[in-house]
C-alpha cells in the first residue's frame, strides 16, 4: 500500500515535508519506520516470514512486525497499529518498550532505496501463536524460534540475514535485560 509518510533528514529530524512511500523509496528520502520484536517468557522470539509478494526480502524470516509510520502519526501509536494490522495482536501502550532508534541505509537490487530510521521496540507476546491473524499482503507465516537465534553467527535455514547480525545481538541483549 502506498501511504503518505513524513520525510526526515539524515539525522532523523522531521523536515515538515511528506511524500508517498513509493517516492521515498525511489529517491532515497529518509523516513521513520517501526520495528517491534515480540518475545515469550520461555525465551522465544516471534519471527514472521515475509510475504512472497514483498518488494524487498520476499519470503525471508524477519522482525516480528515492521512498518512505516504514517505522516503525522505518533511513533508508539504506529507500532501498536502495525502489530494489530500485521498479526492481529493487541498490545497495551505500557507493555511496549522502546529500546532505540537505528539508522538504516540499503539499496536493493530492484532499485528500492531504504533510507530509514527504525524506531525499535520490544514487547512480550502474551497470546498463543495460533490466536494471531496474519495480514496476507505482509506475512506468509509466523513461528517461534529460540531467542538465541538472534545471536547465532551462522544462520540456519536462512532464518535471518547475516549482514544485520550486530542489530540482532543488540535486540537480544535488550530482551534478556527484560527478564
Amino acid at each position: 500500500m502506498d501511504e503518505l509518510i513524513d520525510i526526515v533528514d539524515e539525522f532523523g529530524k522531521y523536515t515538515g515535508k511528506t511524500c508517498l512511500k513509493s517516492e521515498a523509496h525511489k529517491h532515497g528520502y529518509f523516513h521513520p519506520t517501526i520495528h517491534v520484536w515480540l518475545y515469550t517468557k520461555e525465551q522465544q522470539i516471534l519471527l514472521q516470514k515475509r510475504a512472497s509478494t514483498k518488494k524487498v526480502f520476499p519470503g525471508l524470516w524477519d522482525i516480528s512486525v515492521a512498518g512505516h509510520i504514517a505522516a503525522g502519526e505518533n511513533v508508539k501509536i504506529a507500532a501498536l497499529r502495525e502489530v494489530k494490522e500485521e498479526i492481529g495482536f493487541s498490545l497495551h501502550p505500557e507493555n511496549l518498550y522502546k529500546i532505540g532508534t537505528r539508522k538504516h541505509m540499503i539499496t536493493h537490487p530492484n532499485g528500492v532505496i531504504d533510507n530509514e530510521f527504525h524506531h525499535v521496540f520490544i514487547a512480550e507476546l502474551t497470546s498463543p501463536i495460533c490466536d494471531l491473524t496474519l495480514q496476507k499482503e505482509e506475512v506468509d507465516e509466523l513461528k517461534l524460534f529460540p531467542l538465541e537465534t538472534l545471536k547465532r553467527t551462522k544462520n540456519l535455514e536462512n532464518i535471518l540475514l547475516p549482514r544485520f547480525h550486530d542489530y540482532y545481538c543488540f535486540v537480544y541483549d535488550e530482551i534478556i535485560k527484560s527478564f
